[in-house]
């Protein structure tokens, strides 16, 4: 784990607190609303290049591992999400919409790093990131209907949009640049696997931005999304950890879907929501919130499953 992904979190607070500040300036805040999608779509092209679809069927060698991740991720914590949704934000629909689109996203990078801490399978782990960011792709449009088609926050027409914006274009540019550029190790270097997050920083820091001054008039909105948070990584963990004993899956196995079970893709979900979502800043929100919560716990799940693991 490099230093710069060790303090990944104060980044994130750091972009955060310059946001705000931004925002105060009459004459900065106007055109940083205007380079948001931009830098995520730009983000999302970067972060696909590093995917290994072609090494798609691996995820498919390990059936056990491969069946219960996926009906965790994609069967239960949807109605699981939307059951939170119900109990703790039955009235502010934007939140809520925020708070789904960030459970139902399994991680495509930074459990990884988390993994490893925790001596999991960093291959078999790696081997389901490309199913997951495939599923998760084609369902999250099928889950924001199913759970809130009668909403008028969602509108088909933007939805679709989004979309095509900021993964469908990405995805085919990716994929044409891995064609074109010979020297394959351009794309795996330290400083192409960092860019990612630092264009995140960037967006985030343009998003508070543009619209800190709405998230001053609605500061209760990490107090309204933490219980359900909370709920939702310790409701998860023992799932995860229950199901891989039932699948007698090895130690390492289990740390490492308990991984893609509790971490979530808040950047994939953000540039969908930006782009799908103007006119609610609250979801996108929600989306940069969500990381101060889950980074801190999922470096005290590792703790918790090195114990675990020195028991077994």
């Amino acid at each position: 784990m490099s230093q710069f992904e060790k303090l990944y979190s104060f980044f994130i607070i750091g972009a955060v607190a310059l946001g705000l500040l931004l925002s105060q300036s009459t004459e900065i805040s106007p055109y940083t609303e205007k380079a948001i999608l931009p830098l995520l779509a730009f983000m999302i092209y970067i972060t696909f290049l590093q995917i290994p679809f072609k090494d798609l069927k691996a995820s498919f060698q390990n059936k056990t591992f491969s069946l219960a991740s996926l009906l965790i991720n994609f069967v239960w914590t949807p109605v699981f999400a939307w059951l939170l949704t119900m109990v703790f934000l039955p009235d502010q629909p934007a939140l809520a919409i925020g708070l789904m689109m960030l459970l139902v996203t399994p991680c495509t990078d930074w459990y990884l790093i988390f993994t490893g801490i925790a001596k999991g399978n960093t291959a078999l782990a790696t081997a389901i990131l490309p199913l997951n960011l495939i599923l998760q792709i084609i369902l999250l449009p099928v889950y924001l209907f199913i759970f809130f088609g009668a909403s008028e926050t969602v509108d088909a027409a933007y939805l679709a949009e989004g979309v095509l914006w900021v993964l469908i274009i990405p995805f085919v540019m990716a994929q044409l640049t891995m064609v074109l550029v010979k020297k394959k190790s351009l794309l795996s270097s330290s400083t192409v696997q960092n860019l990612p997050t630092v264009l995140l920083l960037l967006a985030i820091i343009a998003m508070f931005a543009a619209q800190g001054n709405s998230l001053f008039e609605h500061a209760g909105i990490l107090v309204n999304i933490l219980p359900a948070l909370v709920i939702f990584f310790i409701v998860n963990f023992f799932i995860s950890q229950k199901t891989g004993r039932l699948c007698k899956l090895p130690a390492k196995d289990r740390v490492s879907l308990t991984m893609t079970t509790m971490a979530r893709n808040s950047p994939l979900a953000l540039a969908i929501a930006v782009a799908a979502f103007p006119s609610e800043p609250l979801i996108a929100l929600t989306l940069v919130i969500g990381p101060l919560i889950e980074l801190p716990v999922l470096a005290l799940i590792t703790k918790v499953l090195l114990k675990l693991s020195s028991r077994n």
